[in-house]
């Protein structure tokens, strides 16, 4: 898998224009760099109780399915990166009520304070993740792209290298 790519000048890139420049990457790289889909989708990210999180997440999800069906894959992959940035955003919340895992300035874990409203918000948050990562259309469409351009690019770099 290719590295989400940090170095690209992410305020001059339109990300809906230009595909071919989108990694996936793990996780949720990216999420919050990528346009025009970051602008699209953060205004409906919340998660600080669970009927704004069933919003939040239907709202999120429905982008997910928009963009389906335009086939275009970078604002579904961003839809569901919002999504699973939607569990585990509420799922540390929900863990720490301060939202730290660590004390400030060091690796020693806070203790665990569960938090069962945005344990709540996690679980609505994850149902739709997983609907939109386990989407057969996503699977094929994340499989071309890694095709079409990741896997490419990575045969292009070997070749020249070898010259």
């Amino acid at each position: 898998m290719k590295e989400f790519d940090y170095s690209l000048d992410f305020k001059l890139i339109d990300f809906r224009q230009h595909p071919e420049l989108y990694r996936i990457g793990k996780g949720e790289q990216g999420v919050l760099l990528v346009e025009p889909y970051k602008s699209e989708i953060l205004p409906y990210w919340k998660f600080k109780t669970p009927e704004i999180a069933r919003q939040s997440s239907d709202r999120i999800y429905n982008l997910f399915l928009q963009y389906k069906t335009q086939g275009d894959f970078v604002g579904m992959d961003m839809a569901r990166k919002f999504l699973q940035m939607g569990y585990t955003r509420s799922r540390r919340y929900a863990n720490h009520k301060s939202g730290r895992k660590y004390v400030a300035g060091s690796k020693t874990v806070l203790p665990r304070e569960e938090d069962p409203i945005k344990a709540e918000s996690a679980r609505i948050f994850y149902e739709k993740w997983q609907l939109a990562k386990t989407d057969l259309e996503y699977i094929r469409l994340s499989d071309r792209h890694r095709e079409q351009y990741e896997r490419l690019e990575t045969a292009a770099v070997k070749s020249s290298g070898s010259q």
